[in-house]
């Protein structure tokens, strides 16, 4: 349907080329259907993303600060390599270089480029998130680890009982400059043929050479995605927030 409704609109740009209109509003609403199309894709590839990415940040960042060393080692190459590489290379090894990888040793590892993107995205997100769980983790008071031993608390009571609820707070702020800085990141996968925001802006851009319009409708959808984003993690902050009180 997508596809369909993405050729519909590639033939009635062509229509325009030949009979060109100087009418400013209409040219503009003539682009907002493959864009609004493209940013339902995007806003789907941050969703899934930032919540795996946001699951991985609690595995590693647990594992980094893990006494066990067969927890921590492999939490600290896996946050390192993924905070030391560039993320566009991520997502080209795991969408070119994976599948190719797979058939040497006769496995199918083709991804398609949702599943490629919100891979990268996640595993990326979920690098830098690591380190936000290990600071957050970390600033909880020495006495507070004194008081769950002298209460015989294991490690995993003390985690959840003590450590969570106290850093969960401290991270949010963080973790919602991830989530905007993840949203942007997102246009990366038109790179991959994914028909999101950006990949659809440069369609439209191709087909009608209208650079100015396109980038700027494209500059003012993100912005907006970014500021709906940004105050829904507000509420969110501010809801764990009132764990620390209670």
């Amino acid at each position: 349907m997508a596809s369909y409704l993405a050729q519909q609109w590639l033939l009635e740009s062509r229509h325009r080329a030949v009979y060109p209109t100087n009418d400013a509003t209409a040219v503009f609403i003539s682009y907002l259907p493959p864009l609004l199309e493209g940013a339902w894709v995007t806003a789907q590839l941050a969703i899934y993303s930032t919540l795996l990415g946001a699951l991985l940040s609690f595995t590693l960042g647990i594992g980094r600060v893990s006494e066990k060393a067969w927890l921590r080692l492999p939490s600290i190459a896996v946050i390192e390599l993924f905070r030391g590489t560039s993320l566009l290379v991520q997502l080209f090894w795991i969408y070119f270089a994976l599948p190719l990888l797979g058939e040497f040793v006769g496995l199918d590892l083709r991804l398609d480029p949702m599943l490629a993107g919100t891979t990268a995205l996640a595993l990326n997100i979920g690098a830098y998130g690591a380190e936000v769980v290990r600071g957050a983790l970390q600033s909880v008071s020495k006495e507070q680890h004194e008081a769950a031993r002298a209460l015989n608390f294991t490690e995993r009571q003390k985690l959840w009982r003590i450590c969570l609820p106290q850093a969960l707070p401290e991270m949010m702020p963080s973790f919602g400059n991830l989530a905007i800085q993840n949203l942007k990141d997102t246009a990366l996968v038109s790179l991959i043929s994914l028909g999101d925001l950006a990949f659809r802006a440069e369609q439209i851009r191709n087909f009608t050479q209208d650079s100015t319009t396109v980038y700027t409708l494209l500059l003012f959808m993100y912005f907006g995605m970014a500021l709906m984003l940004a105050a829904l993690m507000k509420l969110l902050a501010r809801h764990v927030g009132r764990w620390r009180h209670s």
